[in-house]
């Protein structure tokens, strides 16, 4: 997956999460609570992926253009 691809199911899974987590909130029950609260994470953390490898490709790109520049 692409950073952008990993970024938005990310976004996607942590709006889910909070959604899921405010109708076990409101209907009482403790297990959506947690479903929820695990899917806001797991969004979370593809989101820091997704920034991860956009990171990653920005340290190439500056380093293939430093090492070009030397050419």
């Amino acid at each position: 997956m692409g950073s952008t691809t990993d970024k938005i199911k990310g976004m996607a899974n942590e709006a889910v999460g909070k959604a899921k987590e405010g109708i076990g909130k409101a209907v009482g029950s403790e297990q959506m609570q947690a479903e929820g609260a695990v899917q806001q994470m797991k969004g979370q953390g593809q989101q820091a992926v997704g920034n991860a490898k956009e990171a990653v490709k920005d340290v190439a790109n500056k380093a293939a253009d430093a090492a070009n520049r030397k050419l």
